[in-house]
């Protein structure tokens, strides 16, 4: 069976950081492109970051971009998503996905269609 198993979420104060993972298990990791999406209370989910499947490349939402950094390590199948200077705005429901890199046509990774598979999320909350 395939897993993503997010963690990491918590409570901070604004301006302060977390660090979340996503464990990866029942797939060729490195086939996968990896994305981060959140959701916050009462909002639609929205895409976070982008982490390529090969060579070291990742995109970001301007909302995130300079304070959020994603990387991954295909040694460990896990995909990381640290956070500084967290807002009250970051708020929310974290997820990790995976899509296939040999999809035809290509699929997005910042896209909720091009997603094969979620995880269950990690809380995170940022207070004032």
């Amino acid at each position: 069976d395939v897993q993503l198993q997010a963690s990491g979420g918590g409570l901070v104060r604004a301006g302060g950081s977390l660090r979340l993972s996503c464990e990866v298990s029942g797939l060729t990791f490195s086939d996968y492109y990896m994305s981060w999406f959140r959701q916050a209370p009462g909002k639609e989910r929205e895409w976070v970051s982008c982490i390529g499947s090969g060579v070291d490349t990742t995109s970001y939402a301007d909302s995130v971009k300079g304070r959020f950094t994603g990387s991954r390590d295909n040694a460990k199948n896990t995909v990381y998503l640290e956070m500084n200077n967290l807002k009250p705005e970051d708020t929310g429901v974290y997820y990790c996905a995976a899509s296939n890199n040999l999809s035809k046509p290509p699929r997005p990774c910042n896209k909720d269609y091009g997603m094969d598979y979620w995880g269950k999320g990690t809380l995170v909350t940022v207070s004032s």
